[in-house]
């Protein structure tokens, strides 16, 4: 008996075999595609640790930081939450986010234009994403990155996405840096943002291979637009928003060009729709050439390069567009987008500090005296705004 000879299969088989799904019933096109947020159950079944540490070290982080402002002493009681005695909260008035001082934030590695071009300190760049400006801030950036992370995480492994969280975080924070001004800003939510990018390009890359993308483009909007909103308010960047979504998108198209494909319906239930198959495998050819992988590479390089070399020379973008600094505020009665310089002449009497500002003549009385030199200075800024 004569033996056919096979050809061994190639990659391109076997996604073709892993694509085949069943028609039995007619008019059925259930499984056509599959849907980019998948049901907990056809999910790829892989740990999600990297995420996990990612949200038990930024909450930490943030009790250390309130352990570290200790309200109830540096600010004699004058505090939201007094309940919770050394880790409660700065007045609403002072940051709406329910968190620590300016000081603090700054002390614990918050970026601010004196501390960058004066005392040179860069490290800051790596200290700005892991702070949170107050405890909304906290919840609603681990939140989306417990939401968009995990999904990533389980999707296209720990490595890829820490790589992706840690690049967009630093660029990020070098984003905020060309937009600095004198108050300390944090840079939490670039690195989440280099998340949403790459999920944008992960979906753009495979666009043909999922339904409900406009399901999926409406969530992905939605979370975006929740933490960019929420950077209009003091101490949060949104220039690191900016920069970290850029990086994300990009480094997803240099890492993220693997789909994930094994579970599609199995194959022994039906024949291939040889159509849609040709048109994902087209795609993903398209979008896995290297020429398009080393594009976005050598992209990502030259944006790191560019915002690097500009915050060494220390160049601040706010001297050269009046109207940049809106696109990180929204000036209200409780804080200025102005950036200026704060001073204000002190007077002590019968228990009381009087705080005068001397650019507009403003002053406020505070019942207490016995404070330090960063905390005179937070209280300066907030009765000058």
């Amino acid at each position: 008996m004569e033996v056919v000879p096979t050809e061994p299969k190639t990659q391109i088989d076997e996604i073709s075999h892993n694509l085949s799904f069943s028609t039995s019933n007619a008019g059925d096109s259930s499984w056509d595609k599959i849907s980019f947020f998948r049901h907990r159950s056809r999910q790829i079944k892989r740990d999600t640790w990297l995420v996990s540490v990612f949200v038990l070290l930024q909450i930490v982080l943030f009790a250390v930081t309130m352990g570290v402002n200790d309200c109830s002493r540096n600010s004699h009681g004058h505090c939201a939450a007094k309940l919770l005695g050394r880790f409660s909260f700065q007045p609403i008035s002072e940051n709406p986010m329910l968190g620590p001082s300016a000081s603090t934030l700054e002390h614990m590695g918050g970026i601010s234009w004196n501390t960058l071009t004066k005392n040179h300190e860069i490290w800051r760049i790596l200290t700005s994403p892991w702070l949170h400006s107050g405890l909304f801030h906290l919840f609603i950036n681990l939140g989306s990155l417990i939401f968009v992370g995990i999904y990533m995480e389980q999707q296209f492994g720990p490595l890829r996405i820490a790589v992706i969280y840690f690049l967009s975080g630093i660029v990020g924070s070098l984003f905020a840096v060309l937009f600095v001004r004198n108050i300390p800003s944090i840079s939490s939510g670039a690195a989440f943002f280099g998340l949403i990018g790459a999920m944008l390009s992960a979906l753009a890359k495979n666009w043909n291979l999922y339904n409900s993308k406009i399901s999926a483009l409406v969530i992905i909007f939605s979370i975006s637009t929740v933490n960019f909103l929420i950077g209009f308010l003091p101490y949060i960047d949104n220039f690191a928003n900016i920069g970290g979504f850029i990086s994300g998108f990009l480094l997803g198209l240099v890492l993220l060009f693997t789909p994930q494909l094994r579970h599609f319906p199995p194959p022994h239930k039906g024949k291939l729709f040889e159509d849609d198959t040709k048109r994902s495998t087209r795609l993903k050819e398209q979008f896995d050439r290297p020429v398009l992988r080393i594009i976005c590479l050598v992209l990502f390089c030259g944006i790191l390069a560019g915002v690097l070399l500009a915050a060494c020379w220390g160049i601040n973008l706010n001297r050269h567009c009046n109207w940049c600094r809106y696109v990180d505020c929204v000036p209200t009665r409780k804080w200025s987008c102005s950036d200026m310089t704060t001073s204000c002449e002190a007077m002590v009497s019968d228990a009381q500090l009087t705080l005068t500002c001397m650019a507009n003549g403003k002053f406020r009385i505070f019942p207490y005296t016995n404070i330090s030199q960063a905390r005179t200075q937070d209280l300066c800024t907030l009765v000058c705004s």
